[in-house]
């Protein structure tokens, strides 16, 4: 696979300057419903120009250019080991490039060496699957959504939330109403209902891969995300705190198994700088096709 270093290289350079196209088609969207003339459509304006400076400089969309999250499906026998070794190279070099900021730092000491490669930095999730085929997939989630995250224990007597659908639904307006203008909206919400605290939030993530205009095909849970974009829009944050229509771009929702103690609705955010991207890699590392 000598061409993987470089395929990854133009992954990250891509997925850190260009928005995908479902994205800015969402924002567009919002920017048309925005009433003129207010701070909301001058703030979707320039979320707009900022979109078209970036990819036309090929440069990184946010100043943070987020956590870097690989979601890899591979053949039965794919040598991980070796793929890890060769993404962790490519980062460095992104970095060095400028594709990537010097955006991670040790925990303990605060040191930043400059090459965004650490313990867990950056996070790979391998999924082996019985096909030929080999796919990358690299979400850049940065810092201030990140930061308005949040997991909930049902059920939850402050919201009188129980232990079913409308408690998962008050729960994840609740968060958006404690969210208000941080995490950089109009946002993205990732959800996952169940599992334990620390697959629940992995899986919340998992639901950024989707595309936004797709449909759960599950009535119950395609239901519920309509219900939550309606809802939310409705309230009045708008971007960036500002007031307007647009509070969230999109809502995705998952459900996974859990034990009968207990009941986590966990609620991941993306800011609108939506930074996620995917190839398909041939046997000699070349890409194939774009899946964004």
């Amino acid at each position: 696979m000598n061409a993987l270093p470089f395929s990854l290289l133009e992954l990250i350079r891509r997925t850190s300057a260009e928005i995908p196209d479902d994205v800015n088609q969402a924002i567009l969207a919002s920017l048309e419903q925005e009433k003129k003339g207010t701070i909301a459509e001058s703030a979707l304006k320039i979320i707009d120009q900022n979109i078209q400076l970036a990819k036309r400089k090929s440069q990184p969309i946010c100043q943070d250019t987020g956590s870097i999250l690989f979601y890899v499906d591979c053949p039965v026998g794919f040598d991980q080991i070796t793929f890890e070794e060769t993404a962790k190279e490519a980062v460095k070099l992104a970095t060095k490039k400028g594709f990537l900021r010097q955006n991670s730092v040790d925990s303990l000491t605060g040191v930043n060496d400059g090459t965004n490669v650490g313990p867990g930095a950056p996070t790979f999730h391998f999924h082996q699957h019985r096909s030929p085929e080999l796919s990358v997939r690299l979400v850049l989630k940065g810092g201030g959504c990140e930061n308005v995250g949040v997991q909930y224990s049902l059920p939850n007597e402050k919201l009188n939330a129980n232990r079913d659908l409308d408690g998962c639904r008050k729960a994840i307006l609740d968060a958006v109403l404690q969210a208000q203008g941080k995490g950089c909206g109009p946002g993205i919400l990732g959800v996952c209902i169940g599992g334990d605290r620390a697959t629940s939030y992995e899986m919340s993530k998992t639901q950024f891969l989707r595309l936004i205009p797709d449909r759960n095909p599950n009535p119950e849970l395609d239901n519920l995300e309509q219900d939550i974009l309606k809802t939310a829009n409705e309230l009045g944050i708008g971007p960036m705190g500002f007031g307007g229509r647009t509070t969230l771009l999109g809502v995705k929702i998952c459900a996974a198994n859990r034990l009968p103690a207990s009941y986590f609705v966990s609620i991941s955010y993306m800011c609108w700088a939506y930074r996620r991207q995917g190839v398909t890699l041939d046997v000699d590392g070349k890409i194939g096709k774009w899946l964004y």
